[in-house]
């Protein structure tokens, strides 16, 4: 006890407390490595053989000729690599067709990314009735298939004499590419704070700056996403080049593809060489934009 300057006595105050023991291993908490998770692993392996031995199977075979092809064992390295597959299938006619992919591709997506960002923007930003109405709208058209309206397509080609050119292959695959174009975009845009919009009000930017300037920066992952989806639609479509083309110079991939079956016959490595030389493109488009995919395809779903 201790005396204040004014005589009143005042308890000193209580030692602190000694450190504290050894924690016991009971109350210890255990900080291990967790268990491996073996279900996935091995799913994991099943999955990658189920997607590379198709493909080394496919590339393999490209470079046999049609005697080691029906007689080696499949899964073998050639043992007497060739390119004849190849020079056989640029001289089929390979090159245009593959020029037509290209420009039906890079047309689809042009026209796709043209039409979205603006759209989306819109949707993004005004909360209308009308442009919200017009949305869901658009969005009916993820359950309409292609098939179901390809008579009404042709018809409707036909009346803009675009019957038989790159174009009528363009328009109907963009069309049909918008809604899951638009739902992705529209998440995304979704997701930028409404701060930033408010900043580039007070510093006096329009509507087209502020597009420009916040939210084309800002949406690449989703523009990469649409892009990425967008050509992969374009560059392994059927349905329109088969009904809406009709001679051989507006041929693009997939028919030309069917062409060389029948003109090869039973060579199937001539086969597999177009086939893998028509893989290559959207493989590397797939390479460029892995990085953004996830980021665009989860755009707006946390919200």
């Amino acid at each position: 006890m201790t005396i204040t300057q004014s005589g009143t006595p005042m308890a000193r105050p209580p030692a602190s407390a000694g450190p504290a023991g050894p924690v016991t291993g009971k109350k210890r908490r255990k900080v291990g490595r967790e268990k491996p998770n073996y279900l996935a692993g091995v799913l994991s392996v099943i999955w990658l053989a189920l997607v590379v031995v198709p493909l080394y199977f496919m590339i393999s075979s490209s470079f046999r000729t049609r005697q080691d092809y029906l007689g080696d064992n499949p899964l073998k390295l050639p043992s007497d690599p060739t390119l004849e597959n190849y020079e056989s299938v640029f001289t089929g006619g390979f090159g245009r067709y593959f020029l037509n992919n290209i420009i039906v591709t890079v047309g689809t997506v042009a026209i796709v990314v043209a039409l979205v960002v603006p759209a989306a923007y819109a949707v993004a930003r005004n909360a209308s009735p009308m442009v919200q109405r017009g949305f869901s709208i658009m969005l009916v058209g993820l359950a309409v298939p292609a098939q179901a309206v390809i008579i009404p397509v042709y018809l409707l080609i036909n009346q803009l004499r675009l019957y038989d050119t790159l174009l009528a292959i363009i328009l109907p695959t963009a069309a049909f590419a918008l809604p899951v174009a638009m739902l992705v975009m529209t998440n995304s845009l979704r997701d930028i704070p409404n701060e930033l919009y408010e900043a580039q009000t007070l510093d006096g930017a329009g509507p087209l700056q502020t597009l420009r300037n916040l939210v084309l920066p800002l949406a690449k992952p989703a523009i990469t996403t649409v892009t990425v989806f967008t050509a992969m639609s374009a560059w392994n479509g059927f349905l329109f080049p088969l009904v809406l083309t009709q001679s051989a110079e507006q041929r693009t991939l997939t028919l030309g593809l069917q062409t060389f079956s029948s003109q090869f016959g039973t060579n199937v490595p001539g086969l597999l060489a177009a086939i893998t030389l028509s893989l290559v493109p959207i493989f590397l488009v797939y390479l460029f934009g892995r990085r953004y995919l996830l980021g665009g395809l989860t755009a707006g779903f946390g919200k």
